[in-house]
């Protein structure tokens, strides 16, 4: 994607954002010492190419996004190289100087998507299901996981999450540990499993 849009792709795979979300983010939603963003808008791109701004899609869109550490420096460098300077400036802008723009942004991440090899029907948005799954497969609980993506149903953050063959695995492990655990315990003298 080039150091211009690195940012954006990880941000949307590891804070799980919408794409328009993205689009809106400012220098003041970045917080450096944190290393969080502060999503409080967003600005999907209409049809026309004309972009609209206002609150996030779901209820619960407005909320704090802490990043992973690793991304503390790319996060530092884009502000410093790539963000418009004013306070009120919009964080990831295109070479010129203009918007975040879809029809630009796409053509980028078709040829990124191509080189590396990624299915031809693997569109950015499906990063956030990545985002949703990592975070999923850290052990966090639903209403992390629906706060940490601003979704205000169970049902959006269950589409948004999918089930690792790694995950299954380390869940017949957690299950096989605990078993295993109450086995040992006071009922396995008397040749109990109490399950």
């Amino acid at each position: 994607m080039g150091p211009r849009w690195r940012l954006s792709v990880l941000v949307g795979a590891f804070a799980s954002l919408h794409p328009e979300e993205l689009a809106e983010l400012r220098r003041r939603s970045v917080d450096l010492d944190e290393c969080s963003l502060r999503i409080t808008h967003a600005s999907p791109e209409l049809t026309n190419g004309r972009r609209v701004t206002g609150d996030p899609e779901a209820r619960a869109g407005k909320r704090t996004v802490y990043l992973p550490d690793f991304l503390l420096p790319e996060l530092r460098r884009h502000v410093q190289w790539f963000t418009e300077k004013e306070p009120d400036g919009l964080l990831s802008i295109g070479e010129k100087g203009a918007p975040f723009r879809r029809s630009t942004f796409g053509r980028k991440w078709r040829k990124a998507r191509a080189k590396v090899g990624m299915p031809d029907n693997f569109r950015f948005y499906d990063l956030r299901h990545t985002g949703n799954t990592l975070a999923a497969d850290t052990g966090a609980r639903l209403k992390g996981l629906m706060v940490r993506a601003g979704q205000s149903s169970e049902r959006a953050q269950l589409i948004q999450q999918h089930s690792t063959a790694k995950r299954k695995r380390k869940l017949a492990q957690r299950i096989d540990a605990e078993i295993r655990a109450q086995r040992q315990g006071p009922a396995a003298e008397k040749g109990v499993c109490e399950v």
